[in-house]
């Protein structure tokens, strides 16, 4: 099949992409970056230059594809440093570039990568422009074939721990304890993915995707012990002060506040009330495995 990718060769977007040129897929990943062009070309893949916001660079790239992959990052939007940036609306304009380039191009399939929480728009903080483009792209014509792929956190998020272990001893958030919740690696999310393109494709559909469920207690003991730390705790304090310690280092609001509250959703468990629903079956990438990758990163800044 002919498939095009966006994201680039991001965290997801590279694997994917080697697996499903490994699958004998004619395979063509979008970049912004023309400093990728050799890396995608190296994977056997073909490089389309150009930006997510651009509806007719898309449409042309789309045009002949018989599955297109969609995805949207914070990244694409701006420096989340920068106290100028709307989130929310920037990234929405991707998704209306997507939805404007799938009608003009005539692509029947698509793979949309969504997130945890995007089954509503109250309470999820900064992820509501997931829930946002999705209600987007369900405005596209009911011939267009949609899975929306929604993984919980990010393990690679914790490398945003880091800067506060080393100079808090800590892990800080404004939630904590030994109630586990999911997280998943971006090696089982691409994996996910290119099985979902390889089956049917029929109306509008779900698939959530996790790897492993832990406890905030359970990662601090985990990640203390690999990187030589093995009291280190995960502390909890105030949604006020968390977000007063965001904005005083510099954080745009929106995301800072956008955090702030969806940190308190996972806490509360509200996050994940529809992932629950519709658990499932985890993938292969344990804790156990991250905490070694965390040591690494840890280890080597």
């Amino acid at each position: 099949m002919k498939i095009v990718l966006t994201g680039s060769l991001g965290n997801i977007g590279k694997p994917l992409a080697t697996e499903l040129v490994q699958k004998g897929h004619a395979v063509t990943v979008i970049s912004s970056n023309a400093e990728r062009i050799q890396a995608i070309e190296a994977l056997g893949a073909t490089a389309a230059l150009g930006s997510m916001f651009d509806a007719g660079f898309l449409t042309t790239t789309f045009t002949g594809a018989d599955i297109v992959f969609l995805m949207e990052t914070m990244e694409a939007a701006g420096d989340m440093f920068d106290q100028e940036v709307d989130f929310i609306e920037t990234i929405g304009k991707i998704g209306s570039s997507y939805k404007e380039a799938v009608e003009k191009s005539g692509v029947k399939k698509v793979v949309h990568l969504s997130s945890i929480g995007a089954h509503t728009d109250k309470g999820i903080g900064i992820l509501l422009f997931h829930y946002n483009i999705e209600q987007l792209l369900r405005q596209l014509p009911e011939d267009v074939a949609i899975k929306f792929i929604r993984p919980v956190g990010f393990y690679i998020n914790m490398f945003s721990f880091i800067p506060t272990i080393r100079f808090k001893g800590s892990i800080i958030s404004n939630y904590g304890g030994d109630t586990p919740e999911p997280w998943v690696s971006p090696l089982d999310i691409a994996s996910v993915i290119s099985e979902e393109m390889d089956q049917p494709f029929q109306d509008r559909t779900v698939r959530y995707v996790a790897s492993d469920e832990v406890s905030p207690n359970q990662i601090a003991k985990a990640l203390g012990q690999a990187i030589g730390k093995p009291d280190l705790e995960w502390k909890v304090i105030p949604d006020e002060e968390l977000l007063t310690n965001w904005l005083n280092i510099g954080f745009n609001p929106q995301v800072a506040k956008g955090f702030t509250e969806l940190q308190a959703s996972q806490g509360t468990g509200a996050l994940y009330e529809d992932f629950y629903r519709n658990k499932p079956v985890l993938g292969k990438v344990k804790l156990e495995d991250f905490a070694k990758e965390f040591a690494i990163a840890y280890h080597r800044e």
